[in-house]
Order: structure tokens, then C-alpha cells, then sequence
């Protein structure tokens, strides 16, 4: 018997990558991830990605997190939301002169994956409960480490259980099977200002100090299907 590990408290998607997302109450799972999750980016002339860090692949742009972006229904026409929620009518123009940058426009992927890492995000109330006590000071709130799922997990379940999952399968929805691989490690993007939760440097240094900067579940899409708020989640057997 499937071991269920919790339920769907929230799905979050984000059109547009490194800025706020959209809270659905259901959503299609394909083999890339939530349909329309980081489609979209803010790319500069070099071809680099806007974020809060500096890769060969990053750019970091101060900003994009006090914008918000969401797709509704319709995958192929991204809104962008300025610091106040209201909806911009030229996303590239609004962007240039919001962020100084004249070489950046909003993109869709294309060769290269706007992903940092892996597809889907599972975030457990456990851990996001030890991160309130470790960082007592700060305002904790999921949106701080971007889960697609938030996961409603039964009360005595120990934080970082996510880190048990690695190497297994989780099952929900409507035939959604995610594999989970490893955990996102975690930049100063987890301490950046955004609407409605101040700069908190002290989450970052609290998870860096108890788990190595490490926090969640990253997973491949191993079989796509439908995800809803209150749909449970079960535990597969190890990979062989």
C-alpha cells in the first residue's frame, strides 16, 4: 500500500521566471512541469536569463522579484504585474525602463531551459514551519523559496523529510507520477524584498547553518496528468 505523505495545500506557477507567481487550484502536469511555469523570461542581449544571481547561463536583475506575472488560460500570452498588481501593456518596453537594461525583452524558452535546476518543487509545511522557528525574526512565507506545491504534511512529520523522498516516486492527481532527485540549494534570492515580505538575510544563514543551504524536493515528470489543491500525494517504491 502507497505510503501518502500529505495533500496539496497550494500550487504555485510562474510565467515569468524570478518573478511573483499565480496561486491555481489546479493545473495540467507535462513532461516539462506545471503547463507555463518559467515559459517565459527576461532575457538580455547576451541570450542570459534575468535572476538573482550572475551565471554563465543568470543574470542578476534587482527588481523582478516586485513584479508578478500570470497566464490564466492562455499559455501563449504571459501578463506581467507591475510592484502595484496592475497589468502592463508592453512587458519588454515596461521592463527596459523599469530595470535601466535597453538590450532586455520578456522571452519564451526555446533551446535553452529557463529551469534552474529541475522541473517541479514540492515544499512541506514541516520544513516551512522549522524555518519560522529558526528565523523567528523574519517574515516566512513560501513564496521565498518558489515551490510549485506546498504540501499540507500530517503534524509530528520531522522538517527536511523532503530529503526521504530522494530516489522514489510521489503519486497524485490525476496520474501525475514525479520523480524526486534531489534538493534546490538555496541563494539570496530566499532573503529578497517582495510584496508584502521584507529583505530577511537571516533564512538564508539559518538554512545554510542546519542543512547545508539545502530545502525542498526537486523532481522530473515521470508520468503527466492533473494536479488539484486537496489532491493527497503517496510515496513509491525506492527506484531499483
Amino acid at each position: 500500500m502507497a505510503e501518502i505523505i500529505g495533500v496539496i495545500e497550494r500550487l504555485w506557477r510562474y510565467p515569468v521566471k524570478s518573478t511573483g507567481g499565480e496561486r491555481l487550484d489546479s493545473v495540467e502536469v507535462d513532461d516539462r512541469g506545471l503547463a507555463g511555469d518559467r515559459l517565459y523570461a527576461v532575457r538580455d542581449g547576451a541570450g542570459r536569463l534575468g535572476s538573482g544571481k550572475n551565471t554563465r547561463r543568470f543574470r542578476r536583475m534587482d527588481g523582478l522579484l516586485r513584479l508578478s506575472s500570470r497566464l490564466g488560460h492562455r499559455l501563449d500570452r504571459p501578463e506581467l504585474l507591475d510592484p502595484l498588481g496592475r497589468p502592463v501593456a508592453d512587458p519588454t518596453a515596461f521592463l527596459r525602463a523599469y530595470l535601466l537594461r535597453p538590450d532586455v525583452a520578456l522571452a519564451r524558452e526555446d533551446a535553452v531551459s529557463h529551469f534552474d535546476q529541475l522541473p517541479v518543487s514540492v515544499l512541506t509545511t514541516a520544513t516551512l514551519d522549522w524555518v519560522r522557528e529558526a528565523a523567528p525574526s523574519a517574515v516566512v512565507d513560501e513564496r521565498r523559496f518558489r515551490p510549485n506545491i506546498l504540501l499540507r504534511t500530517p503534524p509530528g512529520t520531522p522538517p527536511f523529510v523532503e530529503d526521504t523522498w530522494f530516489g522514489r516516486e510521489g503519486h497524485g492527481g490525476t496520474g501525475v507520477r514525479l520523480a524526486f532527485v534531489r534538493a534546490s540549494e538555496r541563494c539570496a534570492m530566499t532573503a529578497a524584498a517582495q510584496p508584502g515580505l521584507p529583505h530577511a538575510p537571516e533564512i538564508l544563514k539559518a538554512v545554510v547553518h542546519a542543512h547545508d543551504g539545502r530545502l525542498d524536493a526537486l523532481a522530473e515528470v515521470a508520468a503527466p496528468g492533473r494536479l488539484s489543491v486537496g489532491d493527497a500525494l503517496s510515496l513509491g517504491r525506492p527506484h531499483p
